[in-house]
């Protein structure tokens, strides 16, 4: 089950918001050794907001945090303009009907077998909702080896420049177009054929 938290029902999603919190530091600064704030139990930025979104793979059985991301609207401050701007060649994309992908984090407790069937489902349910609520596109930051990945899933994506070094890694700054054709384009190992998204609370606010 994917899961959709937000201001809207965050209170009701308190223990999963901090499972996630807590691999999200396990992973970006326990294991990557990123620089970004946290408090020693979790990992929380100044994007981590009222204005934030979150798709989180719930486990069925624990209620536990699998996978999640962190959606942030582009019409606003997020990651790609305020930190990374020289990634894109042209003008950064900014919509309300385009959102940002931030902190992809599968949970370091999983098998590599289950970590890519979450991640699929993660994947799976961002399309999903992007196409429930009218969102067009995704843009995003990555590393070259994850560059590499999301450029072959099969889908329009799109790299806005050239990859450049920062903080000692190559990061290239990307853009994925959404259409209702899209979860039928995904290949190899993305390929995810059961339903995934099982949007709560999801209402008029969510539109983009």
């Amino acid at each position: 089950m994917v899961c959709l938290v937000n201001s809207l029902n965050c209170s009701r999603h308190v223990a999963l918001l901090q499972s996630m919190h807590q691999d999200r530091k396990r992973i970006f600064v326990d294991i990557l050794k990123w620089d970004v704030p946290h408090d020693g139990a979790g990992e929380q930025d100044q994007f981590d907001d009222e204005h934030a979104e979150y798709l989180i793979v719930q486990d069925p059985l624990t209620g536990e945090h699998c996978a999640s991301m962190r959606l942030l609207r582009t019409d606003r401050p997020h990651i790609l303009d305020t930190l990374f701007s020289e990634l894109c060649e042209r003008e950064i994309p900014r919509d309300p009907a385009i959102r940002e992908v931030t902190r992809l984090c599968m949970s370091p407790s999983l098998r590599a077998r289950d970590r890519l069937a979450a991640r699929n489902t993660l994947i799976r349910g961002m399309v999903e909702y992007a196409i429930l609520t009218g969102i067009r596109a995704f843009t995003g930051v990555a590393d070259m080896a994850w560059l590499s990945q999301i450029l072959a899933a099969g889908w329009d994506c799109r790299p806005l420049g050239l990859p450049k070094p920062i903080g000692g890694a190559m990061l290239g700054g990307l853009i994925i177009h959404i259409t209702p054709d899209t979860l039928n384009r995904f290949v190899g190992s993305w390929r995810c054929s059961s339903p995934a998204l099982r949007v709560l609370e999801l209402d008029e606010h969510n539109a983009a």
